[in-house]
């Protein structure tokens, strides 16, 4: 793997005054979690928290999701019942992070201008 290279798995859900996100692991075991829900989220899930993008889409600034906007959104400040409730209803988006370029180490001795 190139240095930085990654892909970035997540669940958005456009809520009606939010957008919320969830962040995965994979997308297999996503789709295993969606077909039977005996599979544990601690597998699907990268963490357990829930973000919110200021209504900027899945795009945009990821701040953690308050339990006031988690309340007003879904009934709920339980962010267990609110991460199913995302992967339930809302969109997969997968992402591939380029891979960086350039030197790997800028201290080479004579490379370095002095």
């Amino acid at each position: 793997m190139v240095r930085g290279e990654a892909t970035q798995v997540k669940v958005h859900l456009k809520g009606n005054d939010e957008d919320f996100v969830v962040f995965l692991d994979s997308t297999d075991d996503y789709k295993k979690w969606l077909a039977d829900k005996s599979v544990p989220l601690a597998q699907v899930v990268s963490s357990f928290q829930v973000f919110v993008t200021h209504k900027h889409g899945a795009q945009g600034p990821f701040n953690a999701a308050s339990r006031q906007a988690l309340e007003a959104e879904f009934g709920t400040s339980n962010e267990d019942e609110v991460i199913k409730k995302v992967l339930e209803k809302g969109n997969l988006q997968e992402s591939q992070m380029a891979d960086r370029q350039g030197p790997k180490n800028d201290s080479q001795g004579g490379m370095v201008a002095h």
